[in-house]
C-alpha cells in the first residue's frame, strides 16, 4: 500500500508538471504574438517554481525501491575533545531540524553525553518516504573549522555520521538478512545521562557488537530493556543491509564503519568552515554553500541533491560498462 501510494503521488506530480509546463508555454507564445510584455513577464516568474518541481522529481527518479525506507541516523564525536562532543551535538540537531523542515517523524533512539558538554554518540530515528535514500547521502565524516568557544583558538574538530534503513521483519526477511546469535556479543548495562532513578538502578542500556564486522550499535533511549534490544537489533540488522547494498555498489569502506579507523584528519566528506571565512564543502560532489548558518539549521537540500546525481551518473556509467564489456 505504501509502495502504491508513493507510486500514485509520483505519477499525479509527473502529469500536473506535464500540463502546467505546457499551459506555460502557450501562454508565453500567446504573450508574444501579442506583444503583451505585462503578461509575459508574469509567465516569465513562473518558470523558477516548475523548474524546481521538475527538478525534484528528477531527483526521485535518482532513488530506487531500496530507498523508500524509514532511516537510523546516528552521529559519533570524533577527534577534536571537548570541541568535537558539542559538534556532534550541533549536526544533531542540524539532522532533526532537517525532519522537521521536510515533515519526517523523529524520535531519539540513543543518547550518550559528553565529558563536559555535547555528545559522545547519539542515534535517531527518521520516519517518512525514502528518508533513508535522502539522508544516506550524509553518511560520512564531517569536519568542523572555528575559533572554539572553549579554548579560544582555532580549532578542527570531528564527528562521523552513519544513516542505515529502518527495516520491518518482513523487509529483513526479503533482504536474506542472517545474523547468528553466536556471531553477536550481547552487553547490557546502565544508561547514563539525567533520566531520574530508573537509570540508576536498572541495566536498561544494550549495546550488540557484531564479532565478523565489527560494527556496534547501543541503545539506551527506553526505559525497558527489551525495546532497546529489540531497537539494538534493528540497527544492526540495517549496518548489515546498508554494507550489503554498499558492496552491491562498490562504495563501502569496511574500516570506516566498523570504527577502526579513527575520525579524524585525512577522512573528512563534507567540511565546515567558520573562520576565517564561512563555507560549507562537500568534498566528494565539490559542492558548496556559504551560508553555513542556514546549512546548520537543517537547510542541506542542495547538498543532498548534488550527492543523488552524482551517485546516479556514476551508477549509469557502471551500467554503461557493463554493457560494452556484454
Amino acid at each position: 500500500m505504501r509502495e502504491r501510494a508513493n507510486a500514485a503521488d509520483t505519477l499525479a506530480l509527473y502529469e500536473k508538471l506535464k500540463s502546467d509546463i505546457t499551459d506555460l508555454g502557450e501562454l508565453i507564445e500567446l504573450a508574444q504574438a501579442d506583444g503583451d510584455e505585462e503578461m509575459l513577464a508574469e509567465a516569465v516568474e513562473q518558470a523558477p517554481a516548475l523548474a524546481q518541481s521538475v527538478r525534484e522529481l528528477e531527483l526521485k527518479r535518482m532513488l530506487t525501491d531500496d530507498d523508500d525506507k524509514d532511516a537510523i541516523l546516528s552521529v559519533n564525536s570524533g577527534a577534536g575533545g571537548t570541541d568535537a562532543e558539542d559538534w556532534a551535538d550541533i549536526l544533531l540537531r542540524m539532522y532533526l531540524r532537517y525532519a522537521d523542515r521536510h515533515g519526517f517523524k523523529s524520535e531519539l533512539i540513543e543518547k550518550t553525553a559528553g565529558a563536559e558538554t555535547g555528545i559522545s554518540s547519539a542515534a535517531i530515528s527518521v520516519k517518512g518516504p525514502y528518508a533513508y535514500g535522502f539522508l544516506r547521502a550524509e553518511h560520512g565524516v564531517h569536519r568542523l573549522i572555528r575559533i572554539s568557544k572553549f579554548s579560544g583558538r582555532r580549532e578542527t574538530s570531528f564527528a562521523a555520521v552513519k544513516v542505515v534503513p529502518d527495516l520491518d521483519d518482513d523487509e529483513v526477511a526479503e533482504a536474506e538478512i542472517e545474523v547468528s546469535p553466536d556471531d553477536v556479543k550481547i552487553t547490557t548495562m546502565r544508561s547514563g545521562g539525567a533520566g531520574g532513578q530508573h537509570v540508576n538502578r536498572t541495566e536498561s542500556a544494550v549495546r550488540l557488537e557484531h564479532l565478523p564486522t565489527g560494527f556496534v550499535v547501543r541503545c539506551d533511549g527506553e526505559r525497558s530493556q527489551h525495546q532497546n534490544r529489540a531497537n539494538a537489533w534493528k540497527m544492526l540488522r540495517g549496518f548489515l543491509f546498508d554494507k550489503a547494498r554498499r558492496d552491491k555498489e562498490a562504495a563501502f569502506a569496511d574500516a570506516f564503519l566498523s570504527g577502526q579507523q579513527d575520525i579524524g584528519f585525512g577522512r573528512q566528506d563534507r567540511t565546515y568552515t567558520m573562520q576565517p571565512y564561512t563555507m560549507v564543502k562537500d568534498e566528494r560532489t565539490d559542492h558548496k554553500e556559504a551560508n553555513i548558518d542556514a546549512v546548520l539549521d537543517g537547510d542541506i537540500d542542495a547538498f543532498i541533491e548534488a550527492y543523488l546525481l552524482a551517485s546516479a551518473d556514476k551508477r549509469a556509467e557502471k551500467e554503461d560498462a557493463k554493457k560494452k564489456q556484454e
